[in-house]
């Protein structure tokens, strides 16, 4: 019976076994339900190969996508104060940032990075929504400030990706001022004569709307992007009218003149680097007249 219940016994149990399945292999598409298989799913930029649904990616993610391969290089960015009003709420915003940090891998919800797209040079600002709904504070206002000087410096276009719920309210006035010092950073790199694109992914409203993320040269929004101010339900009940399908939307604001074009997470590099190529068109110098003889 020995050799019946410790070799065959385990023998047999391990051909019937049930098989864990990693809780990661799979994916479903908040949109149309659909499962997908993650290998898949990040092949495609996290894009659902059935519906189109683009889901929000990391500032990390954004990089890796927009760069080519192994050509881009993060700067470290300024540390402001952490809790200068040493704010609370339910709890602790000084625990809020550890939470965050912990949880993204990040020390704010901007990440800033210099490359090649397509062999054209530029500085990237990539927001991440994943920290503190990638709202705007001071961190994220000397990011936007330092990749200005860092696009002036290196002579090349800079390229803003916003995903953010607007300023940051554990911080009060300090994160309004962030939108003045974006205003002006911008100014810089429009003033040096380079190129200020922004990239508009899901969601963009708020006070990063309202200050930077409005005022580039080009204005390209993902597919299906939230953009806007102030939240549906507000703009309601404040015009007490009811709001068209689709308001707020990347394809409405397109309609509607807001953006300039809406663009699929998987073509977004090409894009890109087309808008690129047609703004940083090397300007000819008048021929020179012939000298007498």
């Amino acid at each position: 019976m020995s050799w019946l219940t410790e070799f065959v016994r385990p023998k047999i149990r391990t051909l019937f076994a049930r098989r864990e399945v990693p809780e990661n292999l799979w994916h479903q598409c908040p949109a149309c339900q659909q499962m997908i298989f993650q290998r898949d799913l990040i092949a495609n930029l996290k894009v659902c190969p059935h519906c189109g649904h683009h889901m929000r990616a990391t500032a990390a993610e954004r990089l890796d996508w927009l760069f080519d391969a192994d050509s881009h290089i993060r700067i470290e960015l300024p540390k402001p104060p952490a809790d200068p009003l040493r704010f609370r709420d339910t709890k602790r915003y000084s625990d809020r940032l550890k939470e965050a940090r912990e949880t993204t891998h990040l020390d704010d919800a901007i990440l800033v990075a210099h490359g090649t797209i397509d062999a054209h040079r530029a500085v990237i600002a990539a927001m991440d929504f994943d920290f503190i709904g990638g709202s705007m504070g001071a961190a994220v206002g000397e990011g936007i400030v330092a990749a200005a000087r860092l696009a002036v410096l290196q002579d090349a276009p800079l390229i803003a990706v916003t995903a953010s719920g607007g300023a940051r309210m554990h911080e009060g006035a300090i994160s309004l001022m962030q939108m003045p010092r974006t205003v002006i950073a911008t100014r810089m790199v429009k003033e040096a004569g380079l190129p200020f694109i922004v990239v508009l992914t899901d969601p963009t409203t708020g006070g990063v709307t309202a200050s930077f993320a409005m005022l580039g040269d080009i204005h390209i929004a993902e597919t299906g992007a939230l953009i806007g101010f102030a939240g549906a339900r507000v703009i309601e009940q404040t015009v007490r009218e009811k709001l068209p399908d689709g308001f707020q939307r990347a394809e409405y604001l397109h309609a509607h003149g807001i953006v300039d074009m809406v663009v699929t997470r998987t073509v977004m590099k090409e894009t890109l680097a087309r808008v690129i190529g047609l703004l940083r068109v090397p300007v000819l110098e008048p021929a020179k007249e012939p000298e007498a003889a």
